[in-house]
């Protein structure tokens, strides 16, 4: 069902849960602690939880709780897509469901917004709780997306953002983009604004953080980056890698030539298959990437799709 406001919303806090039972009421009361001067809605998108996560917000029936349940697990940034295509706010803001972000910073954060006149405010955790690998991995993650994309931002795996509405209807959240939902709205050409935040220790459940997240990461920076440069000029990519195979390709065929003219025997020697083999394949893999990403996006655009399956959306009585 959809939900339908009578009066305007100021906020819509969109929180991704995935097994975080025992954090939901401690995370929705210090919400209604920190935005008691707004109108608000807390959008909770339960990523098919093993847990009693669901059962934990539905217990509460709070009126301000839009409730927002996945078929299946999809992960953060569908669960995310979700939760910001059903957001009603003026404001919309992200943040984790696992008690590590501060719903305090953010009437400091509408502050920003409204004082800066920009469409993004992206916090800086202060004083990180995490352990010395993730914090580590982070900062040279951090300054390599800085490096390749040219936007210092500095500290990408903050969840608690805030955005303007038609800013944040505007960005498309496939794969594991959240992690750039940054970068995905500066290319749409947002302007934005960091501050540091707090943040704490998590309570109950543990980290879905692992290593084998980092290749998912550096392969959607990888495609974050082609977008940026390339998407609307591959020829400039392309062109000028098929030259450069090109050239390189003249090269070792003039080589061969002189080698043969010279009255050796140059089939079947190896520098001539791996040399062909390596290109062909190479130029293969990258163009069947592209098609795919390219076909994915045309996928659920062309026929308004999304990659996500609601169950069921529950509100508990309409917001005064």
């Amino acid at each position: 069902m959809t939900h339908i406001h009578p009066t305007p919303i100021d906020c819509s806090i969109v929180i991704p849960m995935y097994n975080e039972a025992g954090n939901v009421s401690l995370l929705v009361e210090q919400i209604h602690l920190a935005m008691s001067v707004y109108t608000y809605e807390i959008i909770l998108v339960d990523d098919c939880s093993t847990d009693n996560t669901r059962e934990e917000i539905t217990a509460l029936q709070d009126p301000h709780i839009v409730l927002i349940e996945l078929r299946k697990n999809s992960g953060q940034s569908a669960a995310l897509f979700a939760g910001i295509d059903q957001a009603q706010g003026q404001y919309i803001i992200t943040m984790d469901g696992d008690l590590q972000n501060d719903p305090a910073d953010i009437p400091m954060m509408l502050h920003t917004l409204e004082e800066k006149d920009c469409d993004v405010v992206t916090g800086i955790r202060q004083h990180r709780q995490d352990n010395h690998l993730r914090m580590w991995l982070s900062r040279r993650a951090n300054a390599l997306i800085g490096r390749a994309t040219g936007l210092d931002i500095q500290d990408n795996g903050c969840a608690l953002k805030v955005f303007k509405r038609d800013i944040a209807k505007e960005i498309e959240l496939y794969g594991e983009f959240h992690r750039y939902i940054i970068l995905v709205a500066n290319m749409n050409g947002a302007r934005i604004e960091q501050v540091p935040v707090h943040h704490h220790p998590r309570r109950y459940g543990v980290s879905k953080y692992g290593l084998n997240r980092t290749f998912k990461v550096m392969n959607d920076l990888l495609l974050i980056l082609f977008r940026q440069n390339f998407l609307q000029k591959p020829i400039y990519l392309f062109g000028s890698i098929g030259m450069g195979l090109f050239t390189l390709g003249c090269l070792v065929n003039l080589y061969l030539l002189i080698v043969k003219l010279m009255g050796q025997d140059i089939w079947g020697r190896p520098l001539l298959l791996l040399g062909i083999m390596l290109v062909l394949i190479g130029v293969q893999f990258f163009m069947i990437g592209l098609v795919l990403d390219l076909q994915m996006r045309t996928y659920y655009e062309s026929q308004n799709k999304r990659p996500y399956k609601i169950r069921r959306v529950t509100t508990f009585h309409k917001i005064i």
